[in-house]
């Protein structure tokens, strides 16, 4: 039995000052996960869906990058603002967030037919 229905990955990841890939946690991305655990919460889907904290996630050029397991739809450049839309579209009626989707095919190998 599954503990949680979701799991929503949010990149904390720190990188030294001037790195040239830069990070997700210099761009705002405790926040958007604060903004996550605050609505699910306040909707009360705390216990079926987890907004963890994540190590890198190696999509730095993305902006801030939110993962969505079971599914594995990958989110890049989210904010604070688009955190209400996820939740209500990809968590809730289960409809991904197609404009923040990172459409890079190497996080969509599933998708690569070789």
């Amino acid at each position: 039995m599954k503990r949680f229905e979701k799991h929503i990955f949010v990149c904390e990841n720190k990188r030294p000052d001037g790195h040239p890939r830069g990070c997700c946690l210099d761009k705002g991305s405790a926040e958007v996960r604060e903004k996550f655990k605050k609505r699910l919460k306040e909707l009360g889907l705390n216990s079926e869906i987890r907004a963890n904290v994540s190590g890198c996630l190696d999509a730095c050029e993305f902006g801030i990058t939110v993962l969505v397991y079971p599914e594995q739809i990958w989110y890049g450049g989210v904010t604070v603002n688009d955190v209400e839309e996820i939740i209500q579209s990809h968590i809730i009626n289960n409809i991904p967030v197609d404009r923040l989707v990172i459409k890079d095919k190497k996080f969509h190998k599933d998708e690569i037919k070789v």
